[in-house]
């Protein structure tokens, strides 16, 4: 929640310029507002690119299809439609710089829980060091809420595609494995989300990957430093390892296979912990929205070392034969491939 008390009312209580007025303030101090010669309040905002070389992406979240209220709050949810789109900047080897938010709501939608959204992009935007630039408001037919955000972002340096990848490069990735997959299945569980009891080791196992499903962190940062150290190929694992994987292989014309022992060593014991092992390599392989990067690199040696948000190893990029596309673990097609929005 907000700070203070709950804001009574529904959106339909409110004309556009009363919800514009709530809202506008909580994005006053979002993020690094030195580009932005001209902010909310005109008929477009007006954002400086040094660099002269502007990225941009967006994405939508769906009440009942992306989130669940009985899950997420409305900060939760904010804080992750602004995950999903930095990420997407990060993994171009950009930097993002400005944000524009559409909301499109059943004039019935709580005006506390718009606020709650507000608050939690307002505050994933400044941990991203990113503006926000404004946006538009619809209304919507009975249940519907949607929340889509645009970001904007430029290069610092070199801007890295998902067809770089070649024969002999290794394959490595940034941030976690199925943390979010193990959340979303944790919740199905119907396990609680918050630890109760300070002796309920499970609990304190379960939240950590639950709280990663709701509101994600992706390692932003270490997008342009993999373009810097020479990354070949890149993105952010929003479908899952195996099928993201596969986008990069496909787009670069190879195979790639991971290395079992890596992912077995590195990325599995948290998720082992809590669920079946069957379960856990499952949600490992093709659990979605982790917003991680995975990137090819030329040789080990260029794979970045950092303290903070380190590279793992976890694959080598093969010949592709006569299946470009194809990812294996340890030379063996695993089942499943991840989440498609339409197929499932």
């Amino acid at each position: 929640m907000t700070e203070g008390a709950p804001e009574p009312g529904v959106l339909a209580d409110l004309d556009e310029e009363g919800l514009l007025r709530r809202i506008l303030p909580l994005f006053a101090s979002a993020g690094d507002a030195t580009r932005v010669t001209v902010g909310p309040g005109d008929d477009a905002a007006v954002l400086a690119v040094p660099t002269g070389a502007v990225v941009a992406t967006t994405d939508t979240m769906v009440r009942g299809r992306d989130w669940l209220d009985e899950w997420s709050t409305g900060r939760e949810v904010g804080a992750k439609v602004v995950a999903q789109n930095v990420a997407d900047v990060a993994a171009m080897g950009g930097v993002a710089t400005g944000l524009l938010l559409t909301l499109t709501a059943d004039p019935q939608t709580r005006i506390d829980w718009v606020l709650e959204l507000s608050a939690g992009i307002a505050h994933a935007a400044a941990d991203a060091g990113v503006a926000v630039l404004g946006g538009d408001l619809s209304s919507a037919p009975a249940g519907v809420v949607m929340v889509s955000i645009t970001a904007l972002g430029e290069i610092p340096g070199r801007t890295v595609l998902r067809s770089g990848a070649k024969v002999g490069h290794v394959v490595a990735v940034c941030g976690s494995l199925g943390w979010s997959g193990a959340g979303w299945w944790l919740h199905e569980q119907g396990h609680s989300p918050t630890i109760t009891a300070p002796d309920d080791d499970g609990q304190r196992l379960r939240a950590p990957l639950m709280g990663e499903h709701r509101q994600p962190r992706p390692p932003y940062e270490s997008g342009p430093i993999a373009a810097a150290a020479g990354a070949s190929a890149m993105l952010d694992i929003s479908d899952g390892l195996v099928r993201d994987a596969g986008r990069i292989a496909a787009a670069s014309g190879v195979a790639i296979d991971l290395e079992g022992a890596a992912l077995e060593r590195d990325f599995l014991p948290p998720l082992a912990a809590v669920m079946p092992a069957d379960v856990a390599w499952r949600q490992l392989l093709t659990g979605g929205e982790e917003h991680s990067l995975l990137a090819t690199f030329p040789s080990v040696e260029q794979v970045p070392v950092d303290r903070e948000a380190p590279w793992w190893v976890i694959g080598r990029v093969v010949p592709a034969g006569d299946e470009p596309g194809r990812v294996t673990v340890d030379g063996v097609v695993p089942q499943g491939r991840g989440w498609d929005h339409f197929a499932g």
